[in-house]
């Protein structure tokens, strides 16, 4: 199964990247069974931005769109995101199941948690060290749940700091969950998308899981990601 990937475009900020990146994405060639997008797809808010990538994807891709929400598409406008854009497939702590050929696949969408929350959430949020820890329990729960044939965690806060290598490390816990590495180790999902982190590592492995950062700034391209090549004791060649 391929899978085409994105997040962080920030639009309008790194859209002109996004057009180029799609521009260079050989869709007749690759075939993509689904495109994910793993958040931050707008900057600050700007809700009119989404529907312009949204137009781009369904000028080129064909297939389902799944996609998770970032810190930038802010909680209260993620109805009307959903409203103007039916046809991409949100997930907010939530799972969905395609079929892809043969295979059953299961998603388990999220926004992620933090191990520390930022300045503002902490002033802003009430509850919200509570609303992390939660998230994860849950997460947890539906990956547990899903009896498919292949198992896919999308979240935009990455949930382990090995990919953050490159950022401060003194900002680890506000940019990523490394409470999620035990999810991971244990549900065993058979590939992780994530983003958030504009400069840490494009590929890491918790254990025999593969994490993929996404990020549009830091990969320069859509990720193309092939699951047949990701099977248990592949890691120590890819690492």
């Amino acid at each position: 199964m391929i899978i085409a990937a994105t997040a962080d475009i920030h639009s309008p900020r790194y859209f002109d990247l996004f057009v180029r990146a799609m521009e260079d994405l050989r869709v007749e060639i690759i075939k993509p069974d689904i495109f994910m997008l793993a958040g931050d797809v707008i900057q600050a808010g700007n809700v009119k931005e989404y529907h312009r990538v949204y137009n781009v994807l369904f000028g080129k891709i064909t297939c389902p769109i799944v996609a998770c929400f970032g810190n930038d598409e802010y909680e209260q406008n993620w109805p009307k995101i959903r409203e103007e854009n039916p046809d991409i497939k949100f997930l907010n702590d939530e799972s969905l199941v395609l079929r892809v050929g043969d295979l059953s696949v299961g998603i388990v969408g999220t926004k992620g948690s933090l191990d520390r929350p930022t300045w503002w959430q902490r002033k802003n949020i009430p509850g919200i060290w509570d609303k992390y820890r939660r998230r994860i329990e849950l997460i947890e729960r539906l990956l547990s749940e899903l009896k498919t044939d292949v198992k896919i965690l999308l979240m935009h806060y990455p949930p382990t700091y090995s990919i953050l290598e490159g950022e401060d490390p003194r900002a680890y816990p506000e940019l990523g969950c490394n409470r999620f590495e035990r999810v991971l180790i244990e549900q065993k999902p058979d590939v992780v998308i994530t983003a958030h982190s504009h400069e840490g590592r494009k590929q890491v492995w918790v254990d025999t899981v593969p994490v993929f950062n996404v990020a549009l700034v830091l990969n320069g391209q859509i990720v193309i990601i092939d699951t047949e090549k990701l099977k248990p004791g592949l890691e120590r060649f890819l690492k």
